[in-house]
């Protein structure tokens, strides 16, 4: 006698999507966009020739394109 399969409690409307991701495919981008920003913010022992901080360059450049 074969086996009956069980079909989903819930099946998504026909016109609907349905997007389901793995744990890591949200948290690899989180992390990685964590460390970044670490970088960003905190370089750690490297030294630039011009006294600005990196956030302040930034922050700069932003604004410069937003009044253009």
């Amino acid at each position: 006698m074969p086996a009956r399969t069980h079909p989903r409690s819930t099946r998504p409307d026909p016109g609907s999507v349905e997007i389901r991701l793995p744990w890591w495919a949200v948290a690899l981008p989180a992390v990685a966009f964590g460390a970044l920003l670490l970088l960003i913010v905190a370089p750690g022992q490297a030294h630039a020739a011009t006294g600005g901080s990196a956030v302040g360059q930034l922050l700069e450049r932003i604004v410069d394109l937003l009044t253009r």
